[in-house]
């Protein structure tokens, strides 16, 4: 199906192919979690099971005429496509499980746009960077109800519309940090929560925090990821009236 090629506002041309494309992030059908039993999975040829943290097919060929191979084993990241869908292996802290993307699914193919709030320059706000305690460790919980760990990077101390906020961040600082965070937006104006890139900060900290740059988590276009979700104190109590908002459908 041809979707169009550009969406309202802030949104990229690139960021839409990223997000529509056949086998793009609206086009997750399925994840499926394996274990090493072999079976069959809903949208995926053959039978399926897990193998030293790798997904393996077997009788590809009988289920799906002029499938690549009979079996297939794919390293998380790799991927295989079958006929119009794309099989793809992830792995979650050595849990294998393998993506369907087909391109008729209705997330996509009823994909209409992103909208987003105007940008506004106010919304590049200063902030502080400040590294986190050798030793301390972040709680990670996950839109399924999946919970790790990890350690800590640090927080960003700023202000958002008269209130300070201290957001916790993970990444790199050396690279580049990124937020989860959710406002007096969200599920009235804009998605639950939204994701954040921040570019890294300057020697002394200082960091620049452009919610302009907020942007839909996959989990916005597809029930079938397993997007992180934003920490209490992520968890603005002002409006955050910038960046992406929601999805358009027909």
């Amino acid at each position: 199906m041809t979707l169009p090629a550009s969406t309202p506002d802030t949104v990229t041309d690139a960021r839409w192919r990223a997000v529509s494309s056949e086998h793009g992030i609206a086009a997750l059908r399925h994840t499926h979690w394996l274990d090493t039993e072999p079976r069959e999975y809903d949208g995926a040829p053959g039978v399926w099971r897990a193998v030293d943290g790798k997904v393996a097919g077997a009788g590809l060929r009988a289920d799906a005429p002029g499938a690549p191979a009979d079996d297939v084993v794919l390293a998380p990241g790799e991927h295989l496509d079958v006929g119009s869908v794309r099989l793809k292996a992830i792995s979650r802290e050595g849990s294998p499980a393998l993506r369907v993307f087909d391109p008729e699914t209705p997330g996509r193919t009823r994909l209409r746009g992103i909208l987003s709030f105007p940008h506004d320059d106010a919304w590049a706000l200063p902030g502080i960077f400040r590294p986190a305690a050798e030793g301390e460790i972040n709680v990670i919980r996950s839109v399924d109800g999946y919970e790790r760990e990890e350690p800590a990077v640090g927080t960003i101390a700023l202000e958002v519309d008269g209130s300070p906020v201290e957001l916790t961040v993970t990444g790199d600082p050396a690279h580049g940090l990124s937020a989860v965070i959710a406002d007096a937006t969200s599920n009235i104006d804009a998605y639950r929560f939204r994701f954040l890139e921040i570019d890294a900060p300057a020697a002394d900290g200082t960091v620049t925090v452009d919610f302009n740059q907020a942007y839909l988590p996959p989990c916005a276009f597809s029930d079938h990821y397993v997007c992180p979700l934003p920490p209490a104190n992520n968890r603005l109590a002002v409006r955050v009236e910038a960046g992406e908002r929601i999805t358009e459908t027909a």
